[in-house]
């Protein structure tokens, strides 16, 4: 699943400048190419491109024994998407009042493992232990979720979007903000999946809302008239507003 990652982290980039992708490259460095593994990563890939509807045009793989080492192996990728210009900046279309919605994620999505590891290896957790009926390892390496079908199906209701990655909530959802205004977010509102919970006994408050996504990969900037037709096309839910000021505000 780790291709899916690769595209998520480039196509939820693309769609907050409301931009469609239309296609994606990748590269594969690696000590010594092994065949099989490498069908495996660009599968993933591939699935990645199906769900973010763009095409995967082409790749580039590479062997390097001294800079990598076993089975190690080095990915990355880009994508390319469209819109019109003056869509871009997404700031200029935010108002007071607006609602923020919260689009679940499917995991840590690609951020935050180091610190994972640490607190999995402190606990003294086990990979095949059991977190809602699954296994520890197959949560913490649940693909990414690409929010692309989302975006096109909401576009024309919606002002903004915001990815919530590296930075979490808190270091996000300001960019999609003017001068003048913030958010207002009710904490309790937020539904973060047990995985969060866990980790969260070896790290504070403030330091979990920064590295992690806490269970909502993408918020929604809707007028307040159009968050019915939002809540009514995915599983998103409201978690705050926006208000005049700044930053984000957790209550």
């Amino acid at each position: 699943g780790v291709g899916q990652d690769l595209v998520a982290m480039c196509v939820n980039d693309l769609i907050c400048n409301f931009a469609e992708p239309l296609f994606f490259l990748d590269y594969y460095a690696t000590a010594k190419l092994e065949i099989s593994d490498a069908k495996e990563v660009v599968k993933s890939i591939a699935e990645g491109c199906k769900l973010a509807r763009c095409a995967l045009i082409g790749g580039e793989t590479a062997e390097m024994p001294s800079m990598y080492e076993k089975s190690d192996f080095d990915l990355a990728g880009f994508a390319v998407g469209i819109t019109e210009e003056d869509e871009i900046d997404r700031s200029k279309f935010v108002r007071e009042g607006d609602a923020l919605i919260a689009l679940p994620s499917s995991g840590l999505h690609s951020n935050g493992f180091s610190l994972a590891r640490k607190v999995v290896a402190e606990l003294g957790l086990k990979f095949d232990e059991k977190i809602g009926g699954r296994a520890l390892i197959d949560v913490l390496l649940e693909p990414t979720r690409i929010y692309v079908g989302d975006f096109l199906n909401l576009k024309d209701k919606i002002h903004a979007l915001a990815h919530i990655t590296g930075g979490g909530i808190v270091e996000n959802l300001p960019r999609v903000f003017p001068e003048g205004l913030g958010a207002k977010i009710e904490h309790a509102a937020i539904r973060t999946p047990e995985i969060f919970k866990i980790i969260a006994q070896k790290v504070e408050p403030a330091e979990m809302m920064r590295t992690f996504n806490m269970g909502i990969g993408m918020i929604v900037v809707a007028p307040k008239q159009n968050a019915d037709f939002v809540l009514a096309r995915t599983d998103g839910y409201v978690i705050g507003e926006v208000v005049k000021g700044g930053g984000v505000q957790l209550v």
